[in-house]
């Protein structure tokens, strides 16, 4: 018998107004899936754009900054 069968006979067992409560828990973890699903991809995105930009940066040169070339202060 497999978990989909299992949940099944069990949630027949339930008076309606349980089985309700169910299908809505069931719901908010179907929904909770999709955010985070979404949010993984949004970071892939994200880093697969950072890389694209910063390509064939790595052997450039870093300009050395000091205090003289601020041109504002803030204190």
């Amino acid at each position: 018998m497999t978990i989909t069968e299992k949940i099944q006979q069990q949630v027949q067992k339930l008076p309606t107004a349980l089985q309700a409560e169910a299908l809505d828990f069931v719901e908010y973890l179907l929904a909770k899936t999709e955010q985070e699903t979404g949010r993984q991809e949004d970071d892939e995105w994200s880093d697969l754009s950072l890389t694209f930009a910063m390509r064939g940066m790595e052997h450039e040169d870093t300009p050395a900054y000091t205090t003289a070339d601020l041109k504002v202060i803030f204190s």
